[in-house]
């Protein structure tokens, strides 16, 4: 079927970039494939991970379908711009169809997106990774590609104000090597391979970035272990875990 709502989301986007001088630096997009499926499995620091990572792709004329709640499709607005798009609905209550519905993307050619950590990390490092990206890429027999992405976080993260008109700001997106599936014995060993090769492209991606904090109010966006303001990952973890609400009489 044609692609009628992706492309011009597209030139949005990168009107967006332009409109607020956004300094991206990509590197490493040489190795997102041209044809056939893949996976690109990013690090999550910002709610809008999803333009970046896809971002990473655009070199390669590829559109990439990312997994997203289900929720998001459920949104009056967002809802039909992201079918139009072919992304794929997660729902947890019966993640088995949407798991299925992303391998069968892959076997198909696509180019599917995944956040391994499945939330925001506050901490702003590579929190314990699900196995589903190493699954996918072994049933489908396709390549699994790190993405990190830094920067993202002071547009928008969790747990701040979004500041969507902020300008001039360095946005970083490191593709890494493809992992050839074959070479792992299960998605546990392929997915702890992930996490060391994630966590080195982001490590980079934070040392190499050319901005610091103007000032111990601006620390927010660095983590704990770079002298910054973010919370810890023991922190972040108490954070997110839920609220259990306690039965009234």
């Amino acid at each position: 079927m044609p692609e009628l709502v992706y492309p011009p989301v597209i030139t949005a986007a990168k009107t967006m970039f332009r409109v607020l001088d956004l300094r991206l630096r990509v590197e490493g997009k040489h190795h997102v494939p041209r044809t056939g499926g893949a996976v690109m499995a990013s690090n999550h620091v910002s709610y809008l991970d999803f333009i970046f990572c896809g971002f990473g792709a655009h070199e390669s004329r590829r559109l990439v379908r990312f997994m997203a709640k289900h929720e998001v499709f459920a949104h009056k607005i967002s809802g039909p711009l992201m079918r139009g798009m072919k992304h794929i609905p997660v729902n947890r209550r019966a993640g088995a169809a949407s798991y299925n519905a992303a391998v069968e993307a892959l076997r198909r050619g696509e180019v599917v997106g995944v956040f391994p950590e499945a939330t925001v990390s506050r901490s702003l490092v590579v929190k314990d990774l699900k196995n589903g990206a190493a699954r996918m890429s072994q049933d489908a027999n396709v390549p699994l590609l790190p993405v990190a992405l830094w920067g993202t976080q002071r547009l928008w993260m969790k747990g701040h104000p979004k500041n969507l008109t902020r300008r001039h700001t360095p946005i970083t997106i490191l593709v890494g090597e493809p992992m050839d599936p074959a070479d792992y014995p299960d998605p546990t060993t392929m997915t702890a391979e992930l996490k060391t090769r994630l966590t080195a492209l982001v490590d980079r991606a934070q040392r190499e970035y050319p901005d610091k904090p103007a000032g111990p109010d601006d620390g927010w966006w660095l983590p704990a272990h770079l002298g910054g303001t973010a919370p810890t990952p023991e922190a972040a973890a108490e954070l997110d875990r839920p609220v259990r609400r306690t039965p009234t009489a």
